[in-house]
């Protein structure tokens, strides 16, 4: 199962900065591991009709698609919704373009909280729970076990590598396996910030 999984979600911990960009239209984000070397990008993917609907409608209402690339700018993952008039729901597809979770947005007031879903048997693999604005998040499995969080917080020489304002760190429990039930809880919890945004 392993040799499935790209390098870059063998990763148990992740740190996402994201890139200032004066009257940007999309969101980018670097990412790093937990010895500062950039590992990745996160970058929104916005078509010229897209930039001109974004102006005159809803964003949240919008679809949107993010890219996970590794340095060398090939695919990891890709995150996509399509239009939504109420909850999101999202879906994580590998490089080659099979999905391999499924999200679904549950509407808690300061509260969000997404569900990840097998594509095939539907059943939960995971839930991300948390408060938005003091940004921490727990990820528990199906049983409920905390397997990762999502904080702003983190102490260690590391704080000094970020200057950008939105920054935030994913942390995997080691022991997690490695299958592509992680690459979507992984991708999910790495995107967080971005979906939040685009779901305002």
């Amino acid at each position: 199962m392993n040799q499935q999984i790209p390098t870059f979600f063998l990763s148990d911990e992740y740190f996402i900065d994201e890139k200032v960009n004066f009257l940007k239209f999309a969101n980018e984000y670097k990412v790093y591991n937990d010895k500062a070397e950039q590992i990745g990008m996160i970058k929104q993917r916005v078509s010229g009709w897209h930039k001109v609907l974004r102006l005159l409608i809803n964003k949240a209402m919008m679809p949107f698609q993010l890219e996970i690339t590794d340095t060398n700018g090939a695919l990891q993952a890709t995150i996509y919704r399509g239009w939504t008039f109420w909850m999101s729901k999202i879906t994580v597809t590998d490089p080659t373009g099979v999905e391999v979770g499924s999200i679904k947005q549950k509407f808690k007031f300061f509260k969000p909280t997404f569900t990840i879903s097998n594509p095939v048997s539907g059943s939960e693999i995971a839930k991300i729970t948390g408060d938005w604005k003091a940004w921490n998040f727990t990820i528990t499995n199906n049983d409920g076990l905390e397997v990762g969080k999502i904080s702003k917080k983190w102490g260690g020489a590391l704080k000094e590598v970020f200057t950008t304002a939105d920054k935030y760190n994913v942390s995997i429990n080691p022991t997690y396996a490695e299958s592509n039930q992680k690459v979507a809880i992984v991708a999910t919890a790495i995107t967080i910030d971005m979906v939040l945004k685009e779901s305002k």
